[in-house]
């Protein structure tokens, strides 16, 4: 608050306190050209600030007026007029330079905040007064505004909150249920009487049953894809799929808007057909929801006490475990760099090996744990605050 101080007042921002210094000035200017030890002059000037000849923008003015006015009334008192000057033969005498000097030296910060004084308007002419109350009404309504204003913020605020803890209530509520639903038989002798899922490819059909535990929830949502698990995390959410990487973006597993999503498979795996690497996305919620605690990662310690992630497609179970924890981005087309979205297959054990070189160099440490040509992958891929586009990325081997 230092530099906002002027004549021993202090201003919040920094257009009152350029407007302070304006005031300053105007001040030094009106002092260099009156003599404030002969009353005619100081008599004089307080008729000239009475009349609106000076105007100023701030209390450091207000001070300044109330000095010349003080000063004024002093001369008046001992009968000095407008014509009147002192003898500078008498300087010495305690008549005139006690009463002048003091008035001059007295600190601006021993007078009482502005907004503590009783302010009397019968000491100005009606046109002042008349304008004194123009800029107090001026100033209530702008106080009235901005009491409006940070009324509406605030209402805008809680509003914002209200509908945060709406969605991430109803997404706990929603996620407690499907969890339970896991594993349910409400729906088994209906899937039981059902034909095996078909998946139909180019060259062949496939036919494939749901597992059970999975099949009342994959009733209720085709979109189902598997269920993925963390021991001691918020992660156990079920994963979807559809044509796009949109749609889960913001919908939930009863495919209402949601802000929190949903954990989604990438639209261009294949569960059926296995890709090389399964890429999962989530959000990091600030909330721990979603992938809110994947970057726990980060820590080599909390890898060591969590190194196994629990996949299940809805046809098959899945345990993995981690081998790489990496940051990442999303680049340019025209970058030329590793792009670890776009690692999905690998055609050959030497394009395979390049990928596994480049996730360890970017690892923040080493697992210990390696893959082979043939090894199957699962990437969990979620938003890193840390850049721009940035991306917080784990990968583990298949093990069981």
């Amino acid at each position: 608050m230092a530099g906002f101080e002027v004549a021993g007042r202090k201003f919040r921002t920094e257009a009152d306190y350029k407007a302070a210094l304006r005031d300053k000035a105007k001040i030094d200017e009106i002092k260099k050209q009156v003599n404030m030890e002969q009353p005619g002059e100081v008599i004089s000037l307080y008729a000239k600030m009475q009349s609106g000849s000076f105007r100023f923008e701030t209390a450091v003015g207000n001070d300044f007026d109330d000095e010349i006015y003080e000063l004024a009334q002093q001369f008046k008192k001992q009968g000095y007029n407008q014509n009147s000057k002192i003898d500078p033969r008498k300087k010495g005498k305690k008549s005139g330079k006690s009463t002048v000097k003091g008035q001059q030296k007295k600190p601006a910060t021993s007078k009482k905040p502005e907004k503590d004084q009783e302010v009397s308007l019968d000491k100005y002419d009606k046109a002042m007064q008349k304008e004194i109350l123009a800029e107090l009404k001026k100033r209530e309504r702008r106080r009235k505004m901005i009491v409006v204003l940070c009324g509406i913020t605030a209402v805008v605020c809680f509003a914002y909150f209200g509908v945060y803890s709406y969605f991430t209530e109803r997404t706990e509520m929603d996620y407690e249920n499907l969890a339970q639903l896991k594993g349910s038989s409400n729906l088994a002798a209906y899937m039981q009487s059902q034909k095996p899922t078909i998946h139909r490819t180019q060259e062949e059909e496939v036919e494939l049953t749901v597992l059970e535990e999975y099949q009342t929830l994959y009733n209720k949502n085709k979109k189902l894809i598997g269920w993925i698990k963390i021991d001691d995390t918020q992660i156990d959410y079920p994963v979807m799929q559809t044509a796009n990487n949109e749609y889960y973006m913001d919908h939930n597993f009863n495919q209402e808007y949601d802000r929190n999503g949903s954990l989604f498979l990438d639209k261009d795996c294949d569960i059926v057909h296995r890709n090389t690497n399964l890429i999962i996305y989530g959000h990091h919620m600030k909330s721990g929801k979603m992938f809110g605690g994947l970057n726990k990662y980060s820590s080599e310690e909390y890898c060591k006490a969590h190194p196994n992630i629990q996949f299940d497609t809805i046809y098959e179970r899945g345990t993995y475990e981690v081998m790489y924890v990496f940051r990442s981005r999303i680049y340019n087309e025209d970058e030329v760099v590793f792009k670890y979205y776009q690692f999905l297959d690998a055609a050959s054990a030497q394009e395979f090996n390049s990928n596994m070189q480049e996730m360890a160099a970017l690892s923040l440490y080493d697992t210990g744990v390696t893959a082979s040509y043939g090894d199957q992958l699962l990437t969990l891929s979620t938003c890193d605050y840390s850049e721009e586009d940035g991306r917080f990325v784990v990968v583990a081997k298949r093990v069981m």
